[in-house]
């Protein structure tokens, strides 16, 4: 057996293990997750492996097999920027759902592996459309997107950049708030993950202390009507559009008196009584049924 065939073998026993610690059962994602190349979108190994307990750690030499687990691993380590954790991402595409023929905004794209995932999950027929902050990974993610023509990326501010309606919105950076132009652009019956994350939420977060660091919703659209749903723990990299202090301040709060796996809904308006919200925010809540 050649090389590429060990890998390809190598890549499908990681989607299954990806899958089954993420407790997902979903044949589409396994095999995106088999298909795509991590190497691809993650330079030149040896390649800085995230542990817990070890911070990063060097892969011993550039084989990719290094690759098929469910680590992070280091794109900017200086800083903290990860190429996130598979079985989280595998969590959280299920939750979001692409079909066929989907429209996708992936909102803090990397250098493009997971949206190479959800150009994948979409197929020919959907279109990708990723945004960047960093101008350098928006570099390295268009470049490494060139082979799929369903892919278009965009370096700019997610909460600013201008994007058409989206049947999936996945947003992979820490906010305090969703942006306007989230609520806006989601699609009837469309999906929106939306990490939030207090001053805590980023870093060296021990598992532990993930739990109260932060928390990923599920937003669907149904007309004017927005529910929500708390579906994992997180710690990721801030969203620079989506974080201000009073904002910041007031989900602190909320993540320390608990309570954010009983949201229901997303309101976009203030008359919701007090006792019925767990965050607030100008024109907007997390509400309780």
């Amino acid at each position: 057996m050649d090389r590429q065939g060990e890998l390809s073998i190598v890549r499908a026993a990681y989607a299954k293990q990806v899958l089954a610690a993420a407790g997902v059962d979903d044949a589409r994602l396994r095999a995106a997750f088999g298909t795509v190349r991590r190497e691809e979108f993650l330079g030149p190994g040896p390649w800085p492996i995230l542990r817990w307990l070890r911070d990063y750690v060097l892969t011993p030499d550039d084989d990719p097999v290094y690759l098929y687990t469910d680590d992070l691993v280091g794109i900017l380590p200086e800083r903290r920027v990860n190429n996130g954790q598979p079985s989280l991402h595998a969590h959280l595409i299920h939750h979001a759902s692409p079909g066929v023929g989907e429209r996708v905004v992936h909102i803090g794209t990397g250098t493009g592996y997971y949206t190479a995932i959800l150009a994948h999950l979409v197929g020919p027929s959907g279109r990708v459309t990723g945004i960047e902050f960093d101008p350098g990974l928006a570099a390295l993610a268009k470049a490494n997107l060139v082979p799929r023509p369903n892919v278009e990326i965009v370096e700019g501010d997610g909460a600013l950049v201008a994007f058409g309606e989206a049947d999936v919105i996945y947003v992979n950076a820490g906010c305090t708030q969703p942006a306007e132009s989230w609520l806006d652009r989601l699609a009837d019956g469309g999906r929106l993950i939306l990490p939030m994350t207090s001053d805590q939420g980023f870093g060296a977060v021990s598992p532990e202390r993930m739990a109260s660091a932060g928390a990923v919703f599920l937003i669907a659209r149904r007309g004017h009507d927005y529910s929500a749903a708390w579906i994992s723990p997180v710690a990721i990299f801030p969203c620079a559009g989506s974080r201000d202090e009073v904002s910041e301040h007031a989900l602190a709060e909320a993540f320390a008196k608990g309570g954010w796996p009983k949201v229901t809904r997303l309101y976009r308006q203030q008359e919701i009584p007090e006792e019925r919200c767990w965050l607030r925010g100008p024109g907007w809540c997390l509400a309780y049924d």
